[in-house]
């Protein structure tokens, strides 16, 4: 890892602090605010901010994961530790929309008198917008930095936002109405909506740990550069691409005229490999050389864009694929 890499990464455990100081805080308000209360829809507002607590800590444990060079056994180094920290979070909310629904559902049958609604409502007023500052914090902290950690997290809390908002309105109806049972009925509410959110989490994490190919925004971006250097009889072919936390890494067949020496191949691909490092953020590039007049140059990877159709679309010409002369 590169000294600025490093300190990038040392900067971004400050918004996993900030997360835990804030998510800590929260937990106690909203907890106090149903001491007061006796409202499970309060209580269920709580029980997610518990879960923003220990999610914060794996957040930064996950981090400090993904912080660590590349060794002798992690030769890719261990950015994979966001996508376990965000799934962890996933299955978390799970747990903690359980905890939600066994509180709440009992109450709909045996619904209670709500206390001192007034003074409940104002401090957990307060926590969300604690909440949602710190959310929207992390939520752009994650995207300007790229890490699916910070990001989950941020988003975490911007869901808890928009469920004390729910349960803020139906407590307050509560108050107007003295209907007791929209208690439980918000508490479910927030049990269901977190349900949905922990299922995009999971899916998301799992996306990252199956290296799924990057975005196509980003092959668009280097199938422009790989048609650039498309000259003089060089081509391309076999890209594979994935993204691994902050990392990105692709592969690539480049092939060359086979009377080229090893020098000059070596020359047009160091090129090659600066451009598309210049043109995509933390690219990892992995280049393979063949002569583009031996057979077993073709069909000789699994799973990859052939690159045919984007490199040829950006050309001014057509390429014979013999000699790599353009056609007239």
């Amino acid at each position: 890892m590169t000294g600025e890499s490093a300190a990038t990464r040392s900067y971004l455990f400050r918004f996993v602090y900030l997360s835990i100081a804030a998510s800590v805080l929260v937990v106690a308000m909203k907890y106090a605010a149903y001491l007061l209360t006796d409202s499970v829809g309060l209580l269920s507002d709580a029980i997610e901010s518990i879960v923003n607590v220990v999610a914060a800590v794996i957040a930064l444990m996950a981090l400090k994961a993904a912080a660590k060079p590349a060794d002798t056994i992690h030769h890719f180094g261990r950015g994979k530790a966001e996508y376990l920290s965000s799934g962890i979070e996933g299955f978390m909310i799970f747990g903690a929309a359980t905890a939600i629904l066994v509180t709440s559902v009992p109450r709909l049958w045996a619904p209670r008198e709500l206390e001192q609604l007034g003074i409940g409502l104002v401090i957990t007023i307060a926590a969300t917008l604690i909440n949602v500052t710190v959310g929207l914090i992390l939520v752009r902290a994650g995207r300007r930095h790229r890490s699916a950690t910070l990001f989950a997290d941020g988003q975490h809390l911007l869901t808890d936002v928009w469920t004390s908002i729910g349960v803020i309105v139906g407590v307050f109806a509560v108050m107007l109405t003295g209907w007791n049972i929209l208690d439980p009925l918000v508490a479910i509410a927030v049990a269901l909506n977190i349900l949905v959110v922990g299922t995009r989490l999971i899916a998301a994490a799992m996306r990252g740990l199956l290296d799924v190919s990057l975005p196509a925004e980003q092959h668009e971006a280097i199938a422009a550069v790989l048609a650039r250097h498309a000259t003089g009889g060089v081509t391309f072919h076999g890209l594979q691409t994935r993204e691994s936390g902050k990392d990105r890494f692709m592969s690539v067949h480049v092939l060359v005229p086979g009377e080229w020496t090893v020098q000059h191949s070596h020359d047009v691909v160091e090129e090659v490999e600066a451009d598309l490092k210049a043109t995509v953020a933390d690219l990892h590039v992995l280049t393979h050389v063949e002569p583009r007049e031996d057979p077993r140059a073709y069909g000789d990877y699994s799973g990859g864009l052939d690159l045919a159709d984007e490199i040829s679309d950006r050309l001014p010409y057509a390429a014979d694929d013999a000699s790599g002369e353009p056609l007239n």
